[in-house]
């Protein structure tokens, strides 16, 4: 395809601006897992887009963090600062109407000699339509954006629009992917993060964000799949928080996590789920390494 483009498109912002709604519903698929905490996502992921010669490669990062300054945040700020040097263009998400100090930080990260395009999201959410305009217009006054696009992960508004913006901005350039590819995590990250996605959403603000999840077995055949998965937390406290009154939270946990990767998989899981509790592992560079973090 000699007219077609090809580039990669970050998406980044301060934590809670719906990145990874934004990210999926570009995609057409759950790639990131979306909760109201921070700290939801922490690797970079790439959801792939193919629109006729044009093809997307959308990086999700995680929210840019300035409150702590533990290994994990460090780790996370890593990934974004990288994919912002490595892109062809960045979609700086914002949520309609707010603007903070974690904003600005973004803001003094985004690269001059990249495009970058203005998201606002959420706008569905935003009731004073009239003051839109001259919140946007204050938004210009604080980058040079090349475009600004208002949308709605969640209610799918915009989002063609957003699109077409990027794509007037991929480079020229042969497809890196099949046409039918979505993303290049394997399978087994995919199910790693459902499962922490229902951690994040069931047991809510009892547990710190200090769990993880990684699959020690996985073993498919035609039947279905047959998957271990070791959740790692940071001290011996942590287990009965998981665990709920008479093992009920992760037996809730561990029932939703295998309906959706019964979805994802497209047959049979049978899910075996535990605990294991490695003291202090997201303040240790080499723990985070050791566990999958970039």
């Amino acid at each position: 395809m000699s007219d077609s483009r090809c580039g990669f498109v970050a998406l980044v912002g301060r934590p809670n601006v719906g990145k990874s709604t934004l990210s999926n519903a570009l995609v057409g698929a759950k790639l990131s897992i979306v909760s109201r905490k921070a700290q939801t996502t922490r690797h970079r992921i790439h959801g792939v887009l193919t629109r006729g010669s044009d093809q997307f490669v959308f990086v999700d990062t995680p929210g840019f963090q300035t409150r702590h300054g533990g290994a994990m945040n460090r780790m996370m700020n890593r990934v974004v600062t990288q994919a912002l040097a490595e892109v062809d263009v960045v979609v700086h998400v914002v949520e309609a109407g707010k603007w903070s100090a974690a904003d600005a930080s973004v803001v003094a990260l985004l690269p001059r000699h990249r495009p970058v395009v203005l998201a606002v999201n959420k706008v569905d959410e935003f009731q004073q339509k009239n003051e839109l305009f001259p919140y946007v217009s204050r938004l210009m006054e604080q980058f040079p954006y090349a475009a600004v696009v208002p949308v709605s992960a969640l209610r799918n508004i915009q989002l063609d629009a957003l699109v077409d913006e990027l794509a007037q901005r991929l480079p020229a350039g042969e497809h890196l992917f099949e046409d039918d590819t979505l993303t290049d995590r394997p399978v087994r990250f995919l199910a790693a993060e459902l499962l922490r996605e229902k951690i994040f959403r069931l047991v809510g603000d009892e547990l710190p964000y200090a769990c993880t999840v990684v699959i020690e077995q996985w073993e498919e055949d035609d039947a279905g799949v047959r998957i271990a998965a070791c959740v790692v937390v940071e001290r011996e406290s942590h287990r009965p928080i998981l665990l709920g009154v008479g093992g009920q939270h992760m037996k809730r946990i561990a029932t939703e996590a295998r309906q959706d990767m019964v979805k994802l998989l497209g047959k049979p899981v049978h899910l075996d789920v535990y605990i294991k509790v490695r003291k202090g592992w997201s303040d240790r560079e080499s723990a985070l390494r050791d566990l999958g973090y970039e």
